[in-house]
Order: structure tokens, then C-alpha cells, then sequence
């Protein structure tokens, strides 16, 4: 009798210990779920101008990416690891403008800029105007976990990274010849421009500096099975930029955010307005101050903020529950999810 006593009371304690306990810790040790989103760019990118061969490639370096990172976190791996594993892959593919696929500036250069950040602890890091390091993101790691500051810059942020283990290449790796034409292009219409008193040739394009007709800034946010969430951002910016312009990418809060009280974002577009508007941030802010969803705080921002200032581009963006958007405003956006559940996508253009 006395056993069956002790027995009922080891089982109402349990069950009120159950009940007490906090339902996102609950939540936390019992689903182990996981999520991850990736983009490759946001613009004018329509399927009538995309030739087979040209969009099987494209989905090609998305799956490898999203591969990369679902590789880290369904072994259990960090949200930071899989974000970084995923921009690598994307950096090393020609496509996308980032790392070897990167533009070039007015002065026939790469300089590339990456940010990755860490929402659970808030620790950041990114490098702007590196010329010769191969993968950007690593050195953006770099930065966070070996160093004091946030934000490194041009040569002082490629000793720092060729003291901390980062792949140092000749510049010339980064040529490739579709990206040289599309520089070509732009001086050509930089020089008309010069001596017309408008420039009808490319009037119809949003932003005049921007020559790519999109915006191929690659991005990555996690989920991972602690409930941790990271974001990063990698890109070689605008072609034909000058005067060692950098953009939102690697700007904390306007580009690249993440933070587990509410969301990590990564975002591409016209990296001015995402700067004027401390983009995401401001969509973290909208979620943890005035309780809107992830949807309404990224619609508000990039639906209806942006374009009001004459801004355009898009962002992707995973909550702390596990919810995600890929939110953009321009033709198209390459994009990409995989979660735990195996349910996985892949897509370009508008819906």
C-alpha cells in the first residue's frame, strides 16, 4: 500500500512540475525542430528572359546550398554554422554575385562585403571592401569570434582574416567574363549618359547605378534544434560602383539581423534604402514592440515602406517559432527553405 502511495505521489508531482513549467522551454526540448532559408538576389528576373540551361543552374547552386546547411543542422549542428555553410557554397558558384561571382567596380576591381550574425547572443561581424578573400563570410566569422569589433574594412580586414586562418587568393579568381561584359556595358552607358542631357536607354530601370538588373546579394537564416537563430549576408554589390560605395550587407540591423527574442533577416535590394531605413531592425523592433507577426512586420517594411521612398528589392526572414517569409517587391527573387520535416522548395519567380 505504502509502494502505491509513494508511486501516485511521484506521478502528480511530475505531472504538476509539467504543468509549471514555462510552454517555450517545453516547446524547445520536445519538437527539435530545425529551418533554414536562403536567397541568391532579388530584381527583374522574368522566365521569358531565363533560358533553361541558365535557370537549371541557378536551382542547382540553391539546392547545394540549402544541402550545405540542412547537412549541419540536422546532425544537430548551430543556426551560425549552417548560415555560414550555406553562403560559402553560394559565394563559390559564379551565378550569384558574391565571392566568385562577384561585380565589378568602376575601376575594374571585386570588393566584396559579408556580415553573419548570432540571436543568441547578439555577437556580429562583417568586412566590407575585401578584394582577396575567397570566401568573405568566413572572415565576417572571423571578425565575430576572433576579434573585439563588429565592422572591418578594405586591407586591415584582409590581414585579419589572413591571420585568422581565411583563404587568401589572387584577385584575379574572381574574374569571370559575363560579369566583365556587364561592366563594359555599364561605362558604355555611363559615357552616353555623359553627353546627353537624360538617358533614355535605361530609363525604364529603377535604380540608373544599378547595370545588373538585379540585386545578387546571397543570404542565409537559421533555426536550429536549440531554438537559436543566425542570419548572413554575403555580396560583391553593384556593378560599376564607385568611390568604395558599400551597401546594407554588411551593416548590423539594415542588411543582416538576427536576434532569438523575435527573427533573423537577411536581406537584398537597394542597399540605400535598406540603410535609410535600418531594415531589419526595424522589422525585428515592429515584432518585439508592437507584437505584429513576422508577416506583417516584413509586408509593412518591404511592401509598402521601400518602394514609398523609391527603393525596391526583398529579404527572407525565420522567426523564433519556426516561421519564415521570402518577401520581396521586385520580378523575382531566388529563394529557397528546407525544415525538418523534410518539406524543402525552391523557387525564382513572382508566385
Amino acid at each position: 500500500m505504502m509502494k502505491r502511495c509513494l508511486m501516485l505521489s511521484l506521478f502528480f508531482a511530475g505531472l504538476l512540475a509539467v504543468q509549471a513549467a514555462p510552454k517555450d522551454s517545453l516547446a524547445q526540448a520536445g519538437s527539435k525542430k530545425y529551418i533554414l532559408v536562403i536567397h541568391g538576389g532579388a530584381g527583374t528576373i522574368l522566365k521569358s528572359q531565363m533560358t533553361p540551361e541558365k535557370e537549371a543552374a541557378y536551382r542547382a547552386g540553391l539546392q547545394r546550398a540549402l544541402d550545405a546547411g540542412n547537412t549541419v543542422l540536422k546532425n544537430g549542428g548551430k543556426a551560425i554554422d549552417a548560415v555560414q555553410a550555406a553562403i560559402q557554397v553560394m559565394e563559390d558558384d559564379p551565378h550569384f554575385n558574391a565571392g566568385k561571382g562577384s561585380v565589378f567596380t568602376n575601376e575594374g576591381k571585386n570588393e566584396m562585403d559579408a556580415a553573419i550574425m548570432d540571436g543568441k547572443t547578439l555577437k556580429a561581424g562583417s568586412v566590407a571592401g575585401v578584394t582577396v578573400v575567397r570566401n568573405p563570410i568566413t572572415a565576417a566569422r572571423a571578425v565575430m569570434d576572433k576579434s573585439e569589433h563588429v565592422l572591418l574594412a578594405g586591407r586591415g580586414a584582409e590581414k585579419f582574416a589572413a591571420q585568422n586562418g581565411c583563404t587568401i587568393v589572387d584577385a584575379s579568381y574572381f574574374y569571370t567574363e559575363d560579369r566583365w561584359q556587364g561592366l563594359q556595358k555599364a561605362r558604355a552607358l555611363d559615357s552616353e549618359k555623359s553627353r546627353l542631357d537624360h538617358d533614355s536607354a535605361h530609363a525604364f530601370l529603377k535604380q540608373p547605378g544599378n547595370r545588373d538588373y538585379k540585386y545578387g546579394t546571397v543570404g542565409a537564416v537559421a533555426l536550429d534544434m536549440e531554438g537559436n537563430l543566425a542570419a548572413a549576408t554575403s555580396t560583391g554589390g553593384m556593378t560599376n560602383k564607385k568611390f568604395g560605395r558599400v551597401g546594407d550587407a554588411p551593416l548590423i540591423g539594415a542588411g543582416t539581423y538576427a536576434n532569438n527574442n523575435t527573427c533573423a533577416i537577411s536581406c537584398t535590394g537597394w542597399g540605400e534604402f535598406y540603410i535609410r531605413l535600418v531594415m531589419a531592425k526595424s522589422i525585428s523592433d515592429r515584432m518585439e514592440l508592437a507584437h505584429q507577426t513576422l508577416q506583417q512586420a516584413s509586408d509593412e517594411m518591404i511592401m509598402r515602406q521601400l518602394p514609398a521612398l523609391g527603393g525596391d528589392g526583398g529579404m527572407i526572414a525565420v522567426d523564433k517559432d519556426g516561421n519564415f517569409v521570402m518577401t520581396f517587391n521586385t520580378a523575382g527573387m531566388y529563394r529557397g527553405f528546407v525544415k525538418s520535416t523534410g518539406e524543402t522548395g525552391i523557387e525564382i519567380y513572382q508566385p
